[in-house]
């Protein structure tokens, strides 16, 4: 049975806001409505006036505007009932109308919205799992009452779920292990249709290791001075760029005190896109010291500039996947100066032949790890259920035929 239209729910809409998630999802929009499907994307008001039109697909308010995160860069409980609440009843209105939804499991809330609304109906309901994370990172995340609420909330989440998504095997894994019995689907990738070969560069000079994202506690920025520190012994002109804001930006100011870096830190907050690609190109490195990743878009959009990139083992960090050590970059066994330190300077010492390997690897994944295939599976998903009447797999319908 063909998919006709389909729906996307998430709280947020690139570029209104921005990061990971909101560009995968409206790159998801953007695919299914390019192979002629009536896509409709429900998220939360982040525009005044009327909604805004969009090549392809209908922005739908689910609710008005959301203050999301707290001053400490914690989802807000609140946001996330409020946004839950607000799909609950969008769906409910539309339950007929869409052959799939696919809904952000981030917050979770969304997925038990989602299960509520569609109840009874033939639309097939698919929760994309950006991350899944364990009791103890919860209760680290929003403290130990609201963290184990939050947990609790996942685990009925992930049982109620018929049809998940995930972009990463340590996700797939996490899934499985807090009980999800419905169809899986790990994507092998999120690279966006239509990007082009990288153009490889050299590296400034003097080199500069450079950071993009959120400063909050999870990223642990404030780490890079010390580690930068480290890499000059090796590299005495290294210079460390940081873009971005946030709550942890105090901690990040004092550690670059604690490092003598202010002659080779620079800290522009956040600039404009062609300024970011020229930063990007231009890096010695990318390094992300971040403890947890559902996927590492930042590793692709860096490799994408031939540009390798560092990381920090740790067991919720799942952007490691896409390292392949001394090809694409490196990963520091942990966040201590002196492994992160020389893991950059490795990598800024070898950034020549690494650039061209890193943009070798890049072409590869251009042809493997997109978003396109990741949509192939979803639609052939649904059409598939959507042909059986039943949720079972096509090879065990065969067989019982």
């Amino acid at each position: 049975m063909p998919v006709t239209s389909v729906a996307i729910a998430y709280d947020c809409l690139f570029p209104y806001t921005t990061g990971g998630g909101e560009r995968q999802y409206r790159a998801f929009a953007t695919e299914l409505a390019g192979r002629g499907l009536a896509v409709d994307y429900l998220t939360a008001r982040q525009w005044t006036g009327a909604a805004p039109e969009e090549p392809g697909f209908r922005v739908v308010a689910a609710t008005g505007p959301l203050r999301l995160y707290s001053a400490d860069g914690v989802r807000r409980s609140a946001a996330a009932a409020a946004f839950a609440w607000g799909l609950f009843r969008t769906l409910r209105r539309r339950r007929h109308r869409y052959d799939a939804v696919i809904v952000s499991a981030l917050p979770v809330l969304n997925v038990l919205a989602a299960r509520a609304a569609l109840a009874g109906t033939r639309t097939t309901l698919i929760a994309d799992y950006l991350e899944v994370w364990r009791r103890p990172q919860w209760s680290r995340y929003a403290g130990r009452a609201t963290g184990t609420v939050a947990w609790f909330l996942q685990r009925v989440a992930i049982a109620l779920t018929p049809v998940a998504t995930a972009h990463s095997q340590l996700s797939a894994r996490r899934l499985r292990a807090e009980g999800l019995r419905g169809r899986l689907l790990v994507s092998p990738g999120l690279i966006e249709g239509g990007n082009p070969e990288p153009e490889t560069r050299d590296a400034a000079s003097p080199p500069f290791v450079l950071y993009v994202g959120r400063h909050i506690p999870d990223k642990r920025v404030e780490c890079l001075p010390a580690a930068v520190a480290v890499a000059r012994e090796r590299i005495p002109d290294l210079r460390l760029v940081i873009l971005g804001d946030g709550p942890s930006a105090p901690e990040v100011r004092a550690a670059i005190r604690a490092a003598d870096g202010d002659a080779w830190t620079d800290l522009p907050g956040f600039v404009p896109q062609e300024r970011l690609d020229e930063l990007m190109a231009t890096a010695a490195c990318l390094v992300n010291p971040s403890r947890r990743e559902g996927y590492g878009l930042v590793v692709v959009e860096s490799a994408a500039h031939g540009t390798p990139v560092v990381l920090v083992a740790d067991e919720g960090n799942a952007s490691t996947e896409l390292i392949e050590a001394g090809r694409n970059g490196h990963v520091a066994a942990s966040a201590a100066p002196r492994d992160l330190g020389d893991a950059i300077g490795r990598t800024v010492a070898g950034a020549g032949a690494l650039r061209r390997s890193t943009s070798d690897w890049y072409r590869e994944a251009l042809a493997t790890r997109t978003i396109r295939r990741t949509i192939d599976a979803i639609v052939d998903t649904v059409r598939d259920i959507r042909g059986a009447g039943d949720d079972r797999p096509r090879a065990e319908r065969a067989e019982n035929k």
